[in-house]
């Protein structure tokens, strides 16, 4: 058995772990922590019928666990982070403390100084399409942003196989539960419903840099103009991506290249020609349904990429690291 560790497991990534484990036959929780239900059970935060008992962060029995999943803000899974690798256990951190390579970054981007830079080296990037085979013999995984999953895995075809040469231009939409539970003006419900709202638009979010090292490692001319939006759903995130085609490409030739692409991937659905992926289509599983639409007369593609933000986009994919850091079936628990 897999021994677990779940930090921030109050938060609605922390109890999406819960939920997955509950039907994983290799793992046994041993603890999970959330200072603000110190003393409750899960099912006391939750209407839930899982009654696993909250500890407080500093109190979890560290040489019980052979890995944490740090569900912590950002900023505040690091620390955590250096104590767990320090006991001897591994880490899967679903916060963006790990995921980029530049210590330096992260005060630009997430406005505090990373809390440890010497770490950053020995993360790997928690995207098994991309790195599969460093994941298994990874210590230390960054769990990949929700934004980024879908758009990295709908534009990695693109760069590799030098479909353009153009900045592209890629329009996200999120389910209210990618801002997390903690309760603020932009979520309230008044605010959200029957709306739609921009934010962050352009080359400003914080999920930019991120995104951007994947692909320009994979082509150094990737570059990406971003606008996410706030959709009044509860979960789901729907990226839609505009790509100038060079010379040479058609739609089959385009389709031909994400069918190779992903052949064999357990969780890149590619959709037959005609049919578009929409929410519907990976919500509540771990699933990036992408879908392919060529546009002959301006030589143009459109790419659309759905993931559940909850599931594909956080805790499935940490699930899914996990199984393949322990060399379990990499589905188990998943489908």
């Amino acid at each position: 058995m897999i021994r677990v560790g779940i930090f921030g497991a109050s938060g609605y990534t922390g109890v999406e772990l819960v939920k997955i484990f509950a039907r994983h036959p290799q793992v046994k929780i041993a603890f999970a922590t959330s200072d603000s239900y110190v003393g409750k059970k899960m099912s006391d935060a939750f209407p839930c019928h899982y009654d696993i008992p909250f500890v407080a962060h500093d109190a979890a029995p560290l040489d019980a666990i052979d890995v944490a999943f740090l569900a912590l803000p950002h900023g505040a899974s690091a620390e955590y982070g250096k104590r767990v690798l320090a006991a001897g256990a591994r880490v899967i951190d679903l916060s963006a403390d790990f995921r980029l390579r530049d210590a330096a970054a992260y005060k630009k981007w997430y406005g505090f100084d990373h809390h440890a830079p010497e770490l950053l080296p020995q993360a790997v990037y928690g995207l098994p399409e991309i790195h599969r085979a460093r994941i298994k013999q990874a210590k230390l995984v960054a769990n990949p942003g929700c934004y980024p999953t879908g758009v990295i895995l709908g534009l990695a075809p693109i760069w590799r196989a030098d479909v353009t040469d153009s900045s592209v231009i890629v329009d996200s939409k999120s389910g209210v539960s990618g801002a997390g539970r903690k309760a603020t003006l932009t979520v309230h419900f008044c605010e959200v419903n029957e709306n739609l709202s921009p934010y962050k638009i352009g080359r400003v979010h914080q999920h930019l840099p991120e995104m951007e090292q994947e692909l320009k490692a994979i082509n150094a001319q990737a570059t990406l103009i971003f606008s996410p939006h706030l959709l009044s759903a509860t979960r789901g995130i729907l990226s839609t991506m505009y790509v100038r085609l060079s010379a040479g490409w058609d739609e089959k030739r385009l389709r031909d290249l994400y069918v190779e692409t992903y052949r064999g991937e357990p969780f890149v659905k590619i959709l037959p020609s005609g049919q578009i992926a929409t929410l519907a289509h990976s919500n509540y599983t771990n699933y990036c349904t992408v879908s392919i639409h060529y546009i002959a007369d301006v030589q143009q593609a459109i790419i659309c990429a759905s993931i559940d933000n909850l599931i594909k986009g956080a805790s499935g994919q940490a699930v899914q690291n996990m199984n393949l850091m322990f060399g379990v079936e990499e589905t188990m628990g998943l489908l």
